[in-house]
């Protein structure tokens, strides 16, 4: 089976989100080649930027606290209260740090076993189509244009595409489309999860 997953897959991981329980799983699936993970380049790429812009954030807000800080610290009667605040701080130079090394951790997991949707001409100007005909954010379009584009290409015998832009791609136009290319389309890590077990467990029924 085809395991087709977004941008959003790797942020549970990386973050270690509400479903991330659920997509280390199914990484393990596909690392012990149960299924096969397919993810658009974009959908690599997406994370590492929006990481070097959290933690960009992060650091102006914490030198800001830092330079509030050091003014309550004149203030006697503050002092004791201002120790969890300093952790605060902390904390957010620290989860940067973490996040990143979990970023490449997985990156390096999926790279290895996973097979990689290369952007390209075809997929940009699919790409820009699907966000008039289906009203997709341009990031949600490469995404969905990548996977039709593999799809049809390859012609899957089973496939599901996994996300969590139930908004965007949980369309009745966009179901119908995937299903035609044999891909069903799951809203949920947590529902993939078990839609790809209850597959497994059926072929080995058969078996």
């Amino acid at each position: 089976m085809n395991v087709y997953v977004e941008t959003n897959f790797v942020l549970e991981l990386a973050f270690e989100q509400e479903q991330c329980s659920s997509c280390e799983k199914i990484l393990q699936l596909c690392e012990a080649e149960n299924a096969k993970l397919i993810i658009p380049a974009y959908s690599l790429a997406e994370p590492h930027e929006k990481l070097i812009r959290q933690a960009r954030g992060r650091k102006e807000l914490q030198q800001s606290l830092d330079a509030e800080l050091r003014q309550l610290l004149r203030t006697t009667s503050y002092t004791n209260r201002i120790k969890s605040i300093q952790d605060i701080a902390s904390l957010m130079i620290q989860s940067n740090e973490e996040e990143r090394h979990r970023f490449i951790q997985y990156r390096d997991r999926l790279l290895k076993i996973g097979e990689i949707i290369a952007l390209n001409a075809n997929i940009l100007s699919e790409a820009a189509s699907y966000e008039t005909t289906y009203d997709l954010t341009p990031q949600d379009a490469l995404v969905y244009a990548s996977i039709i584009m593999h799809l049809q290409q390859n012609l899957p015998a089973q496939a599901c595409f996994l996300n969590r832009n139930s908004k965007d791609f949980d369309t009745p136009d966009i179901i119908d489309e995937l299903r035609q290319l044999k891909c069903r389309m799951i809203p949920r890590f947590d529902n993939g999860y078990s839609f790809i077990q209850s597959q497994l467990q059926s072929k080995q029924t058969e078996a």
